[in-house]
């Protein structure tokens, strides 16, 4: 079996090649690993999913691993992936898992680890649990009777992790009209719950899940909806998240899209305002626009530019001590109050500063000027081939070498799919299209394209 975790935590089409027997090899190597570190005690272990159809499935299975390990299981239902994370921490359980494959389609599901700090498990943790797949030892000393796990539910969790975010509001919301797009996802019940308590008025899009409509044409992937919405119901905001909510993306009050850029950028103008901005730094992917930090520039502040992906960000935080980071995508990590990224809490707090700036969403992010982005997504066969190919690196440095220092070129494979990405951004729009399509002909060539 080859490497089967990714940048977030083991993914797959559910039932192919993300299957319930390997979910429950999975919880009984955790739970072994678990019971082992623990030194007699038995260990406690939070799971929550998201609303897709295969949820329950892989649960199931993992649950069945976990508990015949002799580790005690803690469901907590459909909950935000940041929402698992607090309720671990809080909680004081042993790990944490969230069954999720966040933005990906329906027939995607995937199984991601929390330690007891409410972290997501570290590379070396990771590493550990592959080679034990390739073992025997954690089938060798299976409990029985009394010490076999045991199984609870925890409605409770979802309502303290919805009341954490309201203690964090400084404000209320009253007077503040704004667009919900759930996804059809771990939003759907709590992110309505938790903006009209806090005295919002609220219009909901996307917030009926049916297991398979999960980021159907919908979320934070597809903001067109929530554009149009906003406009027609003259909203103050659109916030649109992801089938595991730990992404925004806003839409202003007058229709224009807001990434994770543009709320990376509001709250770090706001957080350097008030002297709370460690280091005076974000932390940012080398996805995020030119535009976006030239802004940060002209405010005094710097960037740091880690790999893509919310744990390099995390990462890059926590070595350099900075408390705030995130990707264009729409992650945003807000360490002072959370572990991971959060899409609601993210959204609040951009509220917070609209409403105490006393200002509209379009005011306060008109300083950033973003260049033309062009992002092409190949589905290719051999990703991680992607390195050293001679003919895919000559045509990046050919084009490299005619921007002439008036833009910049990324291709990288994704993380968690088939497909590696292509990125130019520049002045000029045509001129990017043109370089593109040529490295994306040389990466089919080179990768071998697939259909599927």
């Amino acid at each position: 079996m080859g490497a089967i975790f990714g940048t977030d935590g083991v993914r797959g089409v559910a039932n192919r090649g993300l299957t319930p027997e390997l979910a429950f090899e999975l919880g009984l190597i955790v739970g072994y690993m678990l019971t082992r570190s623990c030194e007699g005690n038995r260990p406690t272990v939070a799971i929550g999913r998201d609303t897709r159809i295969s949820g329950h499935m892989l649960e199931a299975a993992l649950t069945s691993g976990l508990l015949s390990a002799g580790a005690d299981v803690v469901r907590l239902g459909v909950l935000p992936t940041p929402g698992v994370a607090y309720v671990t921490r809080q909680s004081s359980m042993d790990a944490g898992v969230m069954i999720s494959a966040s933005h990906n389609p329906v027939e995607d599901n995937g199984i991601k680890f929390f330690g007891s700090d409410g972290f997501k498990m570290p590379d070396a943790w990771e590493a550990e649990v592959e080679l034990r797949l390739q073992g025997d030892e954690h089938r060798s000393s299976r409990p029985t009777g009394a010490a076999i796990g045991t199984l609870r539910d925890d409605p409770q969790g979802a309502q303290d992790y919805v009341s954490y975010l309201k203690s964090t509001a400084a404000v209320g919301l009253s007077g503040c009209k704004i667009v919900l797009d759930c996804a059809n996802g771990a939003a759907s019940v709590l992110a309505p719950q938790l903006f009209a308590e806090l005295g919002a008025e609220t219009v909901l899009m996307y917030h009926e899940p049916d297991g398979l409509n999960i980021n159907q044409d919908c979320g934070s992937t597809h903001p067109e909806h929530l554009r149009k919405a906003v406009l027609a119901h003259s909203a103050h905001v659109g916030l649109s998240f992801d089938g595991d909510a730990d992404r925004l993306i806003a839409v202003d009050e007058r229709g224009e899209i807001l990434d994770g850029d543009h709320i990376l950028y509001i709250l770090a103008a706001h957080l350097a305002k008030q002297g709370r901005l460690r280091h005076n730094t974000v932390v940012s992917t080398v996805m995020s626009n030119l535009g976006f930090h030239q802004a940060l520039q002209t405010l005094g502040l710097d960037s740091y530019q880690s790999k893509v992906g919310d744990r390099h960000v995390m990462e890059a935080m926590q070595s350099g001590g900075y408390n705030l980071g995130g990707e264009s995508s729409g992650h945003i990590i807000l360490l002072d109050d959370s572990t991971t990224g959060d899409g609601m809490l993210a959204a609040l707090q951009l509220l917070q500063v609209m409403l105490q700036a006393g200002k509209p969403l379009s005011e306060l992010v008109s300083p950033v000027v973003k260049y033309p982005q062009l992002v092409v997504n190949v589905r290719v066969i051999h990703k991680y081939k992607l390195e050293g190919n001679g003919r895919i690196d000559a045509v990046i440095r050919r084009v490299e070498s005619e921007m002439a220092g008036r833009g910049r070129v990324l291709v990288r494979p994704s993380g968690t799919e088939a497909l590696v990405r292509v990125m130019a951004e520049g002045p000029d729009e045509r001129e990017l299209s043109g370089y593109v399509e040529g490295i994306v002909e040389v990466v089919k060539e080179e990768l071998e394209y697939s259909m599927v």
